[in-house]
């Protein structure tokens, strides 16, 4: 039985950036679906629009035309403090720069989106945390500061903070970009892992050995989406 659902869907989404006196299209009639327990690979050339996409998804970037359905819910129905709300509650971010805070320790770092999320108690914030330590492999390092850490190490206490909140998306923006080939693969491997757990996972990556883990590989191409795999 296939308990994937649909829970975000793109319908002629465009998005254009003004550039002295042209405009620049990003996105074109995009429209692409996305279900939870599968792992999506987007792909593209530098300037391509992946990053773009990523923020819309994401619901940094609302300034668009076309529609997107979040949840079943559409977006452009919504005011600012409900897509902040589906933002915090649905959605776990990871970045190529890791975006850790160096004066806090590794568990100290994932405890920060835990601060402000009223269903996980004070007195339990540690302990959660140390349980998503040993979850990406990094017990034995909760008490490091990132500049002890390596890249793949510091990469691996930024998905265990993503999924502090238990969010239904993850969505990693070049992931693995400042990553050697043996931390890359952990790490896609890990995302994979996470995804096999029920959440929809959404990579933006330019390296190839992401679509050995994709379910779905899709490549953003003069401002559409389209499927290599």
């Amino acid at each position: 039985m296939d308990d994937n659902k649909e829970i975000l869907k793109l319908s002629n989404i465009y998005k254009s950036y003004k550039s002295k006196n042209e405009t620049i299209d990003i996105l074109s009639k995009c429209s692409i679906s996305f279900e939870s327990g599968k792992f999506y690979a987007i792909m593209g050339h530098s300037g391509s629009g992946k990053s773009t996409l990523i923020n819309i998804l994401g619901l940094i970037d609302n300034d668009y035309s076309g529609e997107y359905e979040f949840f079943g819910k559409k977006i452009s129905d919504c005011n600012e403090n409900t897509i902040s709300c589906f933002r915090f509650e649905k959605i776990g971010f990871v970045f190529q720069d890791f975006l850790l805070n160096d004066n806090l320790k590794a568990y100290e770092n994932i405890m920060i989106p835990m601060l402000i999320n009223k269903s996980i108690l004070p007195k339990d914030r540690k302990e959660k945390a140390l349980e998503l330590l040993e979850r990406v492999g990094m017990k034995n390092r909760y008490n490091h500061y990132p500049k002890e850490l390596s890249g793949g190490e510091k990469q691996r206490v930024a998905v265990a903070r993503a999924i502090a909140n238990n969010p239904d998306i993850i969505l990693a923006d070049e992931p693995t970009g400042n990553l050697d080939e043996h931390n890359e693969q952990e790490i896609f491997e890990l995302l994979k892992n996470i995804s096999n757990s029920g959440k929809c996972v959404i990579v933006v990556s330019h390296s190839n050995e992401v679509k050995k883990y994709a379910d779905r590989v899709l490549k953003i191409n003069e401002g559409r989406v389209e499927d290599i795999k």
